[in-house]
């Protein structure tokens, strides 16, 4: 079904590990060549783990360096054509404790970051001639706020992440860059999990609150991100999926 995703080139953020890793060995499995990009010194190793794929360390709020990392990309492997945005950060604050450097820095790597990235594969699939696809990891906390943590910032940021989705799918479908997002509930990536065993209360209130019983399993997207990235999904466009177990269904 997802033939088409044969020998093209992806640049997945965030890539190092967790997550954006998972998906990046998803879209490999397809026959994509995965170009890892990740602040963590380990996106090289993680790279190794890959078929035919690549790792370099950039700061996604720097212009530069994720010109610097798509240019890498494109030497190594090809004209990237498809892009996942996996890169971001939550921080637990008090909202009349937050510092400007704090709420700078979420909103600088959620929401600036994933933008920059955005605009480096629209300027490869421009300049290269050639469509695209993009997926951004969003959040169902761009939606409702979750409890009982506090993550203003984080939220705000998702938002954003959801309207920055809406506005590059109407501005680029021309130019044949399709931008989705999926938004995820609460997952259990490798971070979430050392969370969630060192404080099992918070991890039980969580669950108890998801109609599906349980937290997702990093493999709960593979199948959305594969489609998204995939012509079989060429008509959906400007849309942010959640996929939480129905926790924002009630």
């Amino acid at each position: 079904m997802f033939e088409d995703l044969e020998g093209k080139v992806a640049v997945v953020t965030g890539g190092a590990r967790g997550l954006g890793l998972s998906m990046a060995g998803a879209l490999a499995r397809h026959g994509v060549r995965v170009g890892l990009v990740g602040l963590l010194d380990e996106v090289e190793a993680s790279a190794e783990t890959l078929p035919d794929a690549v790792g370099t360390t950039a700061d996604v709020t720097s212009a530069d360096d994720v010109a610097a990392a798509f240019a890498f990309v494109s030497e190594r492997l090809g004209s990237p054509s498809l892009l996942v945005n996996a890169a971001g950060i939550t921080v637990w604050e008090d909202s009349l404790d937050v510092t400007p450097e704090s709420w700078r820095r979420v909103i600088d790597i959620n929401l600036t970051g994933t933008f920059l990235c955005c605009q480096a594969l629209g300027r490869a699939c421009r300049d290269d001639g050639h469509g695209g696809a993009i997926v951004n990891v969003s959040s169902m906390s761009g939606r409702v706020v979750n409890v009982p943590q506090h993550q203003t910032s984080y939220n705000t940021s998702k938002a954003g992440v959801d309207q920055l989705t809406k506005s590059l799918a109407v501005e680029w479908a021309e130019l044949g860059v399709r931008v989705n997002a999926l938004a995820p509930g609460y997952f259990l990536s490798d971070m979430t999990r050392q969370f969630t065993e060192s404080n099992p209360e918070l991890a039980e209130r969580w669950r108890a609150m998801i109609p599906a019983g349980r937290m997702g399993e990093p493999q709960d997207l593979h199948g959305l991100v594969v489609f998204l990235c995939s012509d079989a999904s060429s008509y959906i466009v400007g849309q942010s999926i959640v996929i939480d177990g129905a926790y924002t269904a009630i």
